[in-house]
Order: C-alpha cells, then sequence, then structure tokens
C-alpha cells in the first residue's frame, strides 16, 4: 500500500513539473494594469440628418479599461436618447462594436471590417434615432458588454462586463488623433521584438511590406525545445490613423500556422486589405501563449511604414 502511495506522489509530482514547463509568462505581462479603469466610453465627432430625416450621430469609442479589450453594444437593443427637457426617444440604429477585436487600452477606434469574409465593408461606428432632434442637453444612452485581459477560446467571455455608455451631445469632438488618446508605457514593441510564446517558442515580426492591396507581414518563430510546437497568432489586423480597423475577425486558432520542429525555426507570411494612404499603423497581435488556445495581445508598432 505504501508504494502505491510513494508511485502516486511520484506521478503527481511528474505532471506538475510538466504543467510548470509548459506554461511560459511572455516578458512586459505586467506592464499596464487595469488600476483605476472606467470601462468603455465614447465622444460625440459629428451630428447629422440622414436622407429620411432621421438624426444620425458619428461616434468614436475609447478603450479605458486599463487593459486589452473587446466591446459591442447589446444585440437587437435600442440606445435611449433624451432631451434637455426630459423627453425620450429610442435609437434603433446602433453600430458600436470593436468588431470583435481586442483594442489596446489607451487606444480609440471609429470603425472596423465587418460583412463576412467573401464581401468585407468598413463599418463605421454610430446611432441613428428616427424622428428625434439633439436639442441642447440631450445624452445618448447605450448598453453595451465588454472583455479584458487575454482571450480563452473555451471561455470568451470570461470577464465580462456589462455597462452603460453615457454620452453628452452638447460636447462634440474636432481634430481627434487616432489610434492613441492615451499614452501607455512599454504598451507598444517594435517589429523584431522577440515574444515569448507557447512552449517558449520565440516569436519574430521579421519583415513588413507595403502590397497593391495592403501590407504583407514576415514572421518567424524558434524553437528552443525538444518537442515540435505550433504558435497560432491568427491573421493580425491592423489600426491606424484614420481610427479604422482593417481586417476581419476571426478566432486567431483557426488560421493555419507552420508547425515549428524542435531546435529549428519556421517561417509564414499574413496580409491584410489597408487602404495605401492610410499610415500611423499599429498590428494588434494575438499570440498563443501558456497554453493552447489561449491568447495574449501585443500591440506592434509599424508607424514608420
Amino acid at each position: 500500500m505504501r508504494e502505491k502511495k510513494a508511485l502516486v506522489l511520484i506521478l503527481v509530482c511528474a505532471l506538475l513539473l510538466c504543467a510548470c514547463d509548459y506554461i511560459v509568462l511572455p516578458e512586459d505581462l505586467d506592464s499596464y494594469s487595469s488600476k483605476g479603469a472606467k470601462g468603455w466610453s465614447a465622444v460625440v465627432t459629428h451630428i447629422g440628418k440622414t436622407d429620411a430625416g432621421d438624426l444620425h450621430i458619428d461616434l468614436t469609442i475609447r478603450n479605458e479599461t486599463g487593459d486589452w479589450s473587446a466591446m459591442q453594444a447589446a444585440p437587437d437593443k435600442p440606445a435611449v436618447l433624451k432631451s434637455g427637457d426630459g423627453k425620450t426617444s429610442t435609437c434603433g440604429t446602433v453600430f458600436i462594436s470593436t468588431g470583435g477585436h481586442r483594442l489596446a487600452p489607451g487606444f480609440q477606434m471609429r470603425g472596423y471590417t465587418a460583412g463576412t469574409k467573401a464581401d468585407q465593408k468598413i463599418q463605421l461606428i454610430y446611432v441613428e434615432c428616427q424622428g428625434a432632434e439633439a436639442t441642447p442637453g440631450s445624452k445618448l444612452a447605450v448598453d453595451y458588454s465588454y472583455v479584458t485581459g487575454e482571450y480563452n477560446y473555451y471561455y470568451p467571455d470570461e470577464n465580462r462586463v456589462d455597462a452603460t455608455l453615457e454620452v453628452d451631445l452638447d460636447e462634440v469632438a474636432a481634430d481627434l488623433t487616432y489610434p492613441v488618446f492615451e499614452e501607455i508605457k512599454e504598451l507598444s514593441h517594435k517589429p523584431g521584438t522577440e515574444i515569448t510564446a507557447i512552449n517558449n517558442v520565440i516569436l519574430t515580426l521579421t519583415g513588413v511590406e507595403r502590397t497593391d492591396t495592403g501590407l504583407l507581414f514576415k514572421w518567424q518563430t524558434r524553437n528552443p525545445g525538444e518537442y515540435p510546437s505550433y504558435v497560432h497568432i491568427g491573421n493580425p489586423p491592423v489600426i491606424g490613423a484614420d481610427g479604422i480597423i482593417y481586417g476581419f475577425y476571426e478566432t486567431p486558432d483557426i488560421v493555419s500556422v507552420p508547425i515549428t520542429p524542435a531546435g529549428d525555426k519556421a517561417e509564414w507570411t499574413t496580409q491584410v486589405t489597408v487602404p495605401q494612404d492610410v499610415t500611423g499603423l499599429y498590428i494588434l497581435l494575438s499570440v498563443e501563449s501558456k497554453k493552447q488556445r489561449l491568447f495574449i495581445s501585443y500591440a506592434v508598432d509599424i508607424t514608420d511604414i
């Protein structure tokens, strides 16, 4: 009996040691935190009328959670416009979202790639209110939810928060600078930075090229371990000085990547469609880390491209 107990203890210890070797924390993981986080906020950039005479409100959304975060307005739930005299109107057209992507803390955006993978389109962020007027003192309320931190394929809604955006329509912002509205120390990385991924594999962006339709990224993984390994990064999107996320969202684990042999390297490319005149770009990179299908986000600064 004692021999059996000893054998069980040995097996448990061995498993724990393997598990510890499997989990690899990237550098600079704690370089920013969610202390003093406010959730998401929104500012009005333009107020006008549709061709049908309805109130149209263009918005920019800001990630003030203190962490990487994705957000979206509550599905099939209208926004509420409250005028200065207390009257309320419902706003049935609501396009407020990050398009599935996690956006870096301190970043702001005004649009994203929507539609389908085969038929993509740029969706700007706005609300429309049928038959309403933006009288002085009007405020807009939009129910939404957001998630923060790492993306876990098995628990995509982990850390979900339900909240309400409250927007003052009297305050219309002009000359906003995208995508960064608040500098966060050590948030972004330059191309060539070595990123520690799953199983201690090192991921590096080795090159960026402009193409006729957008950008071509060259990736390399180096595996110092004794076993082959995959490092999934999906098709990383970008956001630039126009405040729009380019790149259709799909979970990063379903995009094929080459296997990195033990003690060797692997190379591959990804592409994203971006207008030629869009500059000031950052890659919103999700890297499989710690364990399978768990992703940590990085902002890669390619503003000089």
